[in-house]
C-alpha cells in the first residue's frame, strides 16, 4: 500500500459534503516552525481531488490542515456572529512514513471533530 494523506469535510449544519472549502497543508520544520506545502479547495463530494501527500512526499513528522470554515459558511450565507465562532479549523497531526491516514473534518459554524478514517 502506498503511504498517503487524504481528507473530506463534512458539513452537518447543511447535513451534506461541503464543497468549496479553502484549506492549506503545513508541515512543521526541524525550527518549529510552519512552512505551507500545499493548498486548495474541497471539490463538489467534500473531498480533495488527489491525496494532499502521497509516497515518498510523506515523511514523519507534525503536519496541519488548515479549513477557512468562516468563507465557506458566508459564501452559503449562514449568518455568523462578527467575528464568527469559529473562522479556521487547523487539524494538527504526527504522520508516520510509510502509513496511509484519512482526517475527515465534521463541522458546523460552532463546532468540529475529526478521527482518523480509512
Amino acid at each position: 500500500m502506498t503511504a498517503k494523506l487524504s481528507t473530506h469535510v463534512l458539513d452537518n449544519h447543511q447535513g451534506k459534503p461541503a464543497s468549496g472549502v479553502p484549506w492549506i497543508l503545513e508541515s512543521k520544520d526541524d525550527f518549529g516552525m510552519w512552512r505551507q506545502i500545499g493548498s486548495g479547495v474541497t471539490n463538489s463530494n467534500g473531498r480533495t481531488d488527489s491525496p494532499l501527500l502521497s509516497g515518498d512526499a510523506l515523511q514523519t513528522g507534525r503536519y496541519r490542515i488548515v479549513f477557512n470554515i468562516k468563507d465557506y459558511y458566508l459564501a452559503l450565507g449562514v449568518p455568523l456572529s462578527d467575528p464568527p465562532f469559529l473562522d479556521e479549523i487547523p487539524l494538527e497531526v504526527n504522520l508516520i512514513s510509510g502509513e496511509s491516514y484519512h482526517v475527515p473534518l465534521v463541522m458546523t459554524p460552532w463546532s468540529y471533530s475529526t478521527y482518523r478514517g480509512s
